[in-house]
């Protein structure tokens, strides 16, 4: 499948943001199995209403995917000054030297699909699809059909589908004018339009598939309750930053590592190994990417749940991509929308060992707090360790306990369950051990050795 990339280049969008953005376009598509044979960018005050691009532009696509690079229209008869001013909002806008092309440079290769770096509205799309000839697709529905290929958990597969009919259910498109369906013996709906009914079919699927996707929210939430009282660190950030490489080295889990975008969707919880007092467990999130559409971050929000519940956050970054900058800032984003953002966290620069040693000399002096890693390095994995070990006991106490030989209440074993035991001596009296562990916890120890 050959597709062409196309870019709207608003008066509030630097040049540098536009580029990044249609790069990472180019890098979606690709994911999906799409060639990408070309790329065309329109400066405008705003997208036209009737084809986001003008009338010019739209005829330069055309000569990418042969078509006829014209609109039909059926509206009524509009007054004259209402005409002259839309077709110079049209025009204002065109570059002059593309409207001068002939069709003689029309590209050898022709495109079977259109893809725009924006979402279309459902009269643009199909107004596109009339003048290209061609598979219109806008970012939204891009990002929505990744998500549909990746997703393996049913949790993730129902969310997804959900997102998914919320896009296309205002985009169904009427069969035939004033087409209606005929009723019957307990029909619902009787006089309703063909995409009345196709609507309607959507709207009680999408309740049918959020009824089930609640009680396995419910499961999942029973399952963080249970977690709780356990220390938890989750991993957040940019698609493809190398969350799930991280993962696997912190935890040993065979969790999919692939360089590609939204390669991970389920959540995924593993304890770090190898384990120690408190037990720390890792959860590996789906990422984030720009624009993402809303409906997808609304059906994440359960699964982005382990971030809100998280004791610390670990941003992971691609210190080697140079929109890493804003690649946080979209984590951080994402994060507000779920109320995530007061949560303690931690910038990890992964990916240094893809750059040289001024750069990550740069980057020390502009994120001092920062640790700078390579997945791939043992020992930065043993500093990431021991960065979540350092805050996660932070609040930890030591104490001492003497446990008598003739001890019969199993405390020794009480004692292990609650605290890390620094030190064990054995004396004439008894066991010594020094421990460390948090203040509730040492507390009810305490109690249980019936000391005040």
């Amino acid at each position: 499948m050959k597709a062409v990339l196309v870019g709207i280049k608003l008066q509030e969008v630097a040049e540098e943001e536009l580029e990044t953005s249609l790069q990472e376009l180019q890098r979606l598509v690709e994911t999906l199995g799409f060639k990408v044979i070309g790329r065309l960018v329109q400066k405008r005050a705003a997208p036209s209403p009737v084809s986001a691009v003008g009338a010019g532009k739209l005829k330069e696509l055309a000569r990418w995917t042969g078509g006829t690079g014209e609109v039909e229209t059926h509206s009524k008869p509009k007054h004259k000054a209402a005409e002259s001013f839309e077709s110079a909002e049209e025009t204002s806008d065109e570059d002059p030297e593309l409207e001068d092309e002939e069709d003689s440079l029309a590209p050898k290769d022709r495109a079977t699909h259109v893809i725009f770096d924006q979402e279309l509205t459902p009269n643009q799309l199909r107004n596109l699809e009339q003048a290209t000839g061609a598979e219109i697709l806008d970012r939204t529905a891009v990002i929505v059909e990744i998500f549909h290929r990746h997703a393996k958990t049913r949790e993730a597969k129902l969310q997804v589908e959900i997102a998914r009919l919320n896009y296309l259910t205002p985009r169904i498109r009427a069969t035939g004018p004033g087409e209606r369906q005929g009723g019957g013996v307990g029909a619902k709906g009787v006089g309703e339009t063909s995409h009345e009914l196709d609507r309607r079919r959507i709207r009680d699927r999408v309740a049918e598939l959020q009824s089930e996707l609640k009680l396995i929210r419910e499961d999942s939430t029973h399952r963080r309750e249970r977690r709780r009282d356990q220390s938890r660190v989750a991993l957040v950030g940019y698609t493809n930053a190398g969350k799930s490489s991280l993962m696997r080295a912190l935890t040993g889990s065979e969790v999919l590592v692939a360089d590609k975008l939204f390669a991970t969707l389920d959540t995924t919880v593993r304890a770090m190994q190898p384990e120690v007092f408190p037990r720390i467990l890792v959860s590996d999130t789906v990422g984030f990417i720009r624009n993402l559409p809303h409906d997808l971050v609304a059906s994440f929000r359960s699964t982005l749940d382990e971030a809100r519940d998280a004791s610390l956050l670990l941003f992971v970054v691609d210190a080697s991509d140079p929109e890493f900058r804003s690649q946080l800032e979209v984590t951080r984003t994402v994060l507000s929308e779920i109320e995530a953002v007061d949560i303690p966290s931690r910038i990890l620069l992964n990916k240094v060992d893809c750059i040289d040693l001024v750069q990550t000399h740069l980057l020390s002096r502009e994120f001092p707090d920062a640790l700078q890693i390579s997945t791939r390095n043992p020992a930065d994995i043993e500093k990431v360790k021991t960065l979540v070990r350092d805050f996660l006991t932070a609040d930890m106490q030591e104490t001492e306990f003497l446990v008598p030989y003739d001890d019969q209440k199993g405390m020794i074993g009480e004692i292990r369950r609650n605290a890390s035991v620094i030190e064990e001596k054995f004396e004439g009296d008894g066991v010594r051990l020094k421990i460390k562990s948090y203040p509730e916890a040492l507390a009810k120890l305490r109690k249980l050795f019936g000391e005040p």
